[in-house]
């Protein structure tokens, strides 16, 4: 499934809208970008570059935004409907969000695989009703 980048960035910016107001709160100075493809040898969906939060000190002053990347094509290349890549762009930027807070990848994984079971029960009530 292909958007153009222009619906692509629009679901970026509807899935941020659904974030919870107290991490959105304490997310600053990040910029969130979409791109469409990582770096040459890479295989990513997102990429967060910065100093987590859990890491500044007093010392953290003036310094340039963190950056969170989206990367359009490979999260398309999994995707067969527009829900799909916006479901798969919610969860590529709540990952990388959670390296922002200073989450490693094992607690992002677990929280991941807690979401996905969450999701899945609720759907099972869906279908059920």
């Amino acid at each position: 499934m292909r958007l153009d980048k222009e619906r692509f960035q629009q679901l970026v910016e509807e899935v941020m809208k659904n974030i919870p107001r107290k991490y959105i709160r304490q997310i600053k100075n990040v910029a969130i970008l979409v791109e469409d493809f990582p770096p040459p040898g890479q295989n990513l969906l997102g990429l967060y570059h910065g100093v987590p939060l859990k890491n500044r000190g007093s010392y953290y002053g003036i310094v340039p935004p963190d950056v969170i990347v989206l990367y359009k094509e490979p999260i398309e290349n999994l995707c067969r409907s527009e829900e799909e890549i916006r479901e798969r762009i919610e969860d590529v930027l709540l990952h990388e969000i959670g390296h922002y807070f200073g989450m490693d990848e094992k607690t992002l994984r677990e929280i991941e695989a807690y979401r996905i079971k969450k999701i899945q029960k609720k759907e099972k009530i869906r279908q059920a009703t």
